[in-house]
């Protein structure tokens, strides 16, 4: 691509890792090179077992501790997202990716896991031919500024609060 552009998917509702699944599978579908990141997660979700069927088309990455941030994140959190900033930096100025997904992104950016002008910076770092994708609810303002697209997914009702659990291959 001669000009890539920021995407930013955000909200409360349900979607916004499914978006940019769907968008990674459509540009490995067209050739492209594509780098997933997972922020807070770590371990064999079905998404990223699907996307390991891929092969070298996607290289994939995730830097979560495997438990869920509750309450205050360890200084282990802090490490393992500011490092996979930096490594998913690396790659991307590497000239292999097309698109380059960091999901979960401004969850750590609203659990300060990440520094805004840390992300800020490394959003100007992004040569021009990378798409990027970053995905989680509590986007900050200046993250959708800085966007060429925002998708806002909004919750209008959810079996979750029927005390459904997350289901294999729909919700993990």
């Amino acid at each position: 691509m001669k000009k890539g552009y920021l995407q930013v998917y955000t909200g409360d509702g349900k979607g916004k890792t499914t978006a940019a699944i769907g968008l990674a599978v459509r540009a490995m579908g067209a050739g492209m090179k594509v780098l997933f990141a997972q922020f807070l997660k770590k371990g064999d979700f079905s998404e990223i077992n699907a996307l390991r069927r891929f092969g070298d088309q996607i290289k994939i990455f995730q830097f979560g501790s495997g438990k869920f941030v509750r309450g205050r994140p360890k200084s282990a959190d802090f490490q393992r997202a500011r490092q996979g900033l930096k490594d998913i930096e690396k790659y991307m100025s590497s000239g292999r990716y097309d698109l380059v997904v960091l999901d979960e992104a401004n969850v750590a950016l609203h659990l300060g896991l990440l520094s805004l002008e840390d992300m800020l910076c490394f959003i100007t770092k992004r040569p021009p031919g990378v798409e990027l994708v970053l995905t989680g609810r509590n986007a900050p303002e200046e993250i959708k500024n800085a966007a060429d697209l925002v998708s806002e997914c909004r919750l209008v009702k959810h079996y979750f609060s029927q005390g459904i659990k997350a289901r294999i291959g729909i919700e993990k």
